[in-house]
């Protein structure tokens, strides 16, 4: 019974992080609006940095790794300050409820390819179905079959480069995994990205905190501290208990809180294509990972 009961606790924490993430999208785009995407992408991961540091204290999370760790979350950290600043200039453009849907339903997919083509990762069958399910619901949310190349805009390339940076950052976090503790490595992620945006973000005077209005404030601390310090936790927690290879399905719950959020906010309706290519790559998410969650229901 506590068994569980306590299943049932880890997968309501690992939802309630899946729609803070995905409100986090109709938040950037509110704060991307009243001020700029390099001052915004600072902030977000300055104010992530500083409040994670108390959880991990307070954790007793390990720290320490080896050099392959340093360097791990060094290309990782470099990675994710592109990843923030394009996720901010993709919403000061685009609809928020388009980038959580796009950035979260292609991910995974990129990452698959990235693995096979350059990690020799081997595949079967089912596998390779998987995939092209996954690359047919890529360009119905990228809308190749009714606008062709068209996604070549401001309004989708920054979202396609948030796609394909943060695929890479899932496999530089898989590999650091196995030499440090994934708080650990996030807290250093955190720090470098917030130092690098802040290398950017300097022109714009990121410090002159009455240049920027209230609204933006507001918007930057709850995207730091709620989707950024507070999600990442019960992700990181919740995870360890559902077990890696059901994580991935919990993704696919982003793009409801983006979708509603921006909805609620901006009035912005999902397009029909977005809903169908979604549907289509979180099929394809499955397929992929059908074969390994059986072998680790057998190994168990």
């Amino acid at each position: 019974m506590n068994k569980t009961k306590n299943l049932s606790r880890y997968i309501a924490e690992m939802t309630i992080a899946m729609l803070l993430w995905g409100v986090a999208w109709t938040a950037g785009k509110v704060s991307a609006e009243h001020a700029n995407a390099h001052v915004a992408a600072f902030w977000r991961y300055a104010i992530s940095f500083i409040t994670i540091i108390p959880v991990v204290w307070y954790m007793k999370i390990p720290l320490g790794t080896n050099a392959k760790g340093v360097f791990y979350m060094l290309i990782a950290g470099i990675l994710t300050s592109l990843f923030n600043y394009f996720f901010f200039a993709g919403l000061a453009h685009g609809q928020a409820g388009y980038g959580g849907t796009m950035v979260t339903a292609l991910a995974p997919i990129i990452t698959y390819v990235i693995s096979i083509a350059f990690l020799g990762i081997e595949v079967n069958l089912r596998q390779v179905t998987a995939l092209a399910i996954g690359i047919a619901g890529a360009l119905i949310l990228l809308k190749v079959p009714f606008d062709g190349f068209g996604f070549l805009n401001a309004d989708s390339l920054y979202f396609l480069g948030c796609a394909v940076v943060w695929a890479m950052v899932t496999i530089f976090s898989q590999k650091a995994s196995r030499v440090a503790h994934p708080m650990f490595y996030t807290l250093i992620v955190f720090g470098i990205t917030a130092f690098i945006n802040m290398l950017f973000a300097l022109p714009s005077h990121p410090f002159d905190f009455g240049f920027y209005d209230s609204t933006f404030w507001l918007t930057i601390i709850f995207i730091g501290l709620l989707p950024g310090t507070f999600s990442t936790t019960l992700y990181f927690l919740s995870a360890g208990k559902i077990g890696a290879h059901n994580t991935g399905v919990f993704m696919f719950i982003v793009p409801i809180g983006a979708i509603l959020s921006s909805w609620m906010v901006y009035g912005e309706e999902p397009a029909f294509s977005t809903v169908v290519g979604c549907l289509l790559a979180f099929a394809a998410v499955l397929l992929f990972n059908l074969k390994r969650s059986t072998r680790q229901k057998e190994a168990i």
